[in-house]
């Protein structure tokens, strides 16, 4: 608890005071990863050996971007550094831990910046009929010089479930019945747009099961959004046995496309 609290506590003064209220979010998945550490090790070795697949052959490593960089545990950041003229990481919040490990290790060409990238905000003020812009949650990389690739990893669930949260709190009617959804649908789609080479690394599901293997419960994380046809794909224990009950764990089913 004690180094939870130290965590949060750096993270505040570097965090914009709109994104603020998202760092316990980080803060708790970070304490995870640490107690997760064996369970969670061959998704995060899986991850970072797709990312360095994808980036294989690649004819100009002038700019790269990840989105939704998080912990860096499932990024393989080092390579990026190295192969990369800059690389940018995207997200709602880069915990003081991180950056700090960053600024030790001397990855200069590497630049972490806070964003929003559910497009719910877009989604909110939108209206075809007058004013507004349809959802385009990744649009702000058109204007990224020398663009070459782009890494979505392990973020389209947490979209998903953010978007969720906001939407249930939301006064009825003010926001479309289909809205997380929609902005699913925009991620992927604007991901495949980008005339770059992109990378897409996501849980898609999720499944409930005891010791014995019997499956208790299961869940579509993309909300009935059609992923792109997977390169490969792989089980992560989020939550393995121990952590949250004894008898259960919380097995996400995990894809890579490109």
């Amino acid at each position: 608890m004690i180094a939870e609290a130290l965590v949060y506590a750096a993270t505040v003064p570097v965090t914009q005071k709109a994104h603020r209220k998202f760092i316990r979010y980080s803060v708790n998945l970070w304490s995870r990863a640490g107690r997760c550490s064996g369970p969670w090790a061959e998704h995060e070795q899986n991850s970072r050996n797709a990312i360095l697949q994808a980036m294989a052959g690649l004819r100009q490593k002038r700019t790269a971007v990840v989105l939704g960089s998080g912990l860096l545990r499932d990024v393989p950041i080092k390579e990026l550094a190295e192969a990369f003229d800059t690389v940018v990481l995207v997200d709602l919040v880069h915990l003081a831990s991180v950056r700090l490990w960053l600024k030790l290790r001397g990855y200069r060409n590497v630049r972490p910046i806070e964003r929003d990238l559910s497009g719910y905000d877009e989604l909110a003020g939108y209206d075809k009929l007058t004013t507004g812009n349809a959802p385009e949650p990744l649009g702000f990389l058109r204007s990224v010089p020398y663009l070459d690739f782009v890494v979505s990893a392990n973020l389209l669930s947490q979209i998903g479930r953010g978007v969720m949260r906001r939407f249930e709190a939301e006064e009825q009617g003010r926001m479309p019945g289909d809205t997380v959804a929609r902005l699913i649908g925009a991620h992927l789609a604007d991901l495949t747009a980008l005339p770059c080479r992109t990378y897409l690394l996501t849980d898609i599901s999720y499944a409930v099961i005891d010791r014995t293997g019997k499956v208790h419960d299961e869940a579509d994380l993309l909300h009935g959004v059609a992923p792109p046809p997977a390169k490969a794909w792989w089980s992560w224990p989020v939550v393995p046995i121990g952590e949250e009950s004894a008898d259960y764990q919380i097995v996400h089913r995990v894809i890579a496309a490109y």
